[in-house]
């Protein structure tokens, strides 16, 4: 690759999906067995060829894009990151279009709330002009596909198919082997007002470049987890502490509290007197009192004093006590039964 590849990853969207807790931080920073989306979706990058190289773009929205400026300067200051902002919520392709002065050269994208399991090495060597990422799943009518011909090659993007006879969804990552291409539909979209109610889709400007002869095929993945909504989350949570994110042999004797596992605890937090797990994820310095909980996320620095909780996604800072239930509660907040 002459250019460094771009590695772009647009996360403008106001996380309306994730409130309460995308009132106070972007979706990226949302906490998810142990880590940060954000975490997730930089070690998906991992086996990106010469990824040391590459350069990050992240397309951030108007409000609180200092926290991710902050929590990447902080947690990786190796990384070279670039910060354009989308100042207007008008769609996909108009994100891209706000970062086009970054955009030249080999271009890996994915979804902020979009985490694949994939080995990305096979780029050194892609002789295809595009790639993209599918996976077949049982209904995909909920979302887009890829149609292809007889020979493999995508034909055409479809949003929201009627039928079920394609089932290849697209699940978010792409590759370009030169950004400009994509630059130029988008141009060409805006131009024509190819929009949705007011917003430009990756789609349609995808469609624009495959009509011009771009030559796209896919890459099929097994796993494709979703950190969108609240009930993802929770999915994803269950998910990945049942591969390889859980730590319950180092609270195995914990004194007077029975731990379930599979569960992901940080080392500082505290655990009094409750039955905890499965699936339950505990941040920086939490602290459980008396309590029964499953299948939650718990942020950092929350007290939890005589509840019992399940299926629930708590944010930092919490103070609740005495209460029974499912429960969604951003940072900062109060609540007593």
């Amino acid at each position: 690759m002459t250019q460094p590849l771009k590695i772009v990853i647009p996360m403008a969207g106001y996380g309306t999906r994730l409130r309460p807790l995308t009132w106070s931080k972007p979706k990226p920073l949302v906490s998810l067995a142990g880590k940060t989306v954000l975490d997730y979706l930089l070690d998906m990058f991992n086996t990106v060829p010469d990824h040391e190289q590459a350069e990050y773009v992240f397309i951030l929205g108007p409000m609180m894009g200092e926290q991710i400026e902050a929590y990447t300067a902080q947690h990786y200051p190796h990384l070279q990151v670039h910060y354009p902002v989308q100042p207007e919520m008008i769609g996909q392709s108009d994100a891209f279009w706000q970062a086009r002065k970054f955009l030249h050269g080999p271009m890996l994208m994915a979804f902020s709330d979009t985490l694949i399991k994939s080995d990305f090495s096979f780029l050194a060597d892609e002789t295809a002009d595009a790639v993209a990422w599918v996976k077949p799943v049982p209904d995909p009518r909920r979302f887009g596909v890829a149609e292809v011909d007889e020979t493999g090659w995508v034909t055409k993007l479809v949003e929201k198919p009627k039928d079920i006879s394609n089932n290849l969804v697209v699940v978010g990552c792409y590759y370009f082997k030169e950004a400009e291409e994509l630059i130029s539909a988008i141009k060409e979209q805006k131009a024509q007002d190819i929009s949705l109610k007011g917003e430009y889709y990756l789609a349609d400007a995808i469609n624009i470049m495959l009509q011009r002869g771009l030559t796209m095929r896919t890459q099929t993945i097994e796993t494709w987890l979703d950190a969108g909504t609240t009930d993802a989350i929770i999915d994803t949570n269950r998910f990945l502490m049942d591969h390889g994110r859980e730590n319950s042999t180092e609270w195995a004797a914990h004194g007077d509290s029975v731990i379930i596992p599979p569960v992901n605890f940080h080392p500082t937090a505290q655990v009094h007197q409750s039955i905890l797990g499965p699936y339950v994820s505990l941040g920086e310095g939490a602290v459980i009192e008396n309590s029964i909980i499953t299948d939650s996320i718990i942020g950092a620095h929350t007290t939890i004093t005589n509840c019992r909780l399940k299926t629930s996604l708590i944010g930092q800072q919490v103070n609740i006590s005495d209460l029974c239930g499912q429960f969604n509660l951003g940072d900062d907040c109060q609540a007593q039964g």
